[in-house]
């Protein structure tokens, strides 16, 4: 579905955090210091970043001031000291989309990351819509004109990221990236074979291929990307 950067030093709690996000079916990447953390989110694509202040190397908010200042947008959400409203400030202040303060419940943590990445892609709705094909980023569930349609976690995972994205065009590394771990084969052929099963289940008009270029998903009627 999609690709987030755990930046956090603390064992445990970075272990815990790959566990909840793994378990809501996003591709995860880790760091453990700043140093390390800002590399990836420099030189790696991600959807969201969560970012812990207190790091060793490079401080959080550091990080988080050098990714702004190359340009880098990908939205970030910041943890916190649960009654440090200074850092929660400085974090804001420094470019960070939202916070979480420490300690902090999986469900919340979830819910924020999903309404940021809903946001960056320009959807304020928790439900993708195109045409009659409807997913509810907070239940899993995808129906087209109201029945239930059934699709495997990985079917989920290339149909939400490309309703994220409607209009563009997407290419397969890009899928790729976002939808798998690192250590992924991107020779496979895994995402042809899925984009032709969401195909057969929800229409074969749903997702466009662009030669050369990769994938589009628009709404019924639209012309495709040119």
């Amino acid at each position: 579905m999609m690709r987030v950067l755990i930046v956090e030093d603390e064992p445990n709690l970075r272990q815990q955090l790959n566990n909840t996000l793994v378990g809501a079916g996003y591709a995860v990447d880790q760091a453990s210091d700043g140093e390390e953390g800002h590399y990836l989110g420099s030189t790696e694509q991600y959807d969201a970043i969560i970012l812990d202040l207190g790091l060793p190397e490079v401080d959080g908010l550091t990080v988080l001031d050098r990714w702004r200042k190359e340009g880098k947008t990908t939205p970030v959400l910041v943890l916190t000291a649960r009654d440090s409203w200074s850092d929660k400030v400085a974090g804001l202040d420094a470019g960070a989309d939202d916070y979480v303060a420490k300690p902090f419940q999986s469900e919340e943590l979830i819910a924020r990351l999903r309404a940021l990445i809903r946001r960056a892609s320009g959807n304020a709705s928790a439900e993708l819509t195109a045409g009659d094909i409807r997913l509810d980023t907070r239940s899993g569930k995808v129906t087209r004109a109201g029945e239930p349609v059934k699709l495997t976690a990985q079917e989920y995972k290339l149909l939400s990221y490309l309703l994220h994205h409607k209009g563009k065009v997407v290419s397969r590394t890009e899928l790729i990236e976002h939808i798998y771990d690192q250590d992924f084969d991107r020779d496979s052929n895994t995402i042809e074979v899925f984009v032709t099963r969401i195909r057969k289940k929800l229409g074969s008009d749903v997702i466009t291929t662009i030669r050369g270029m990769g994938y589009s998903l628009d709404e019924p009627g639209t012309p495709p990307p040119a």
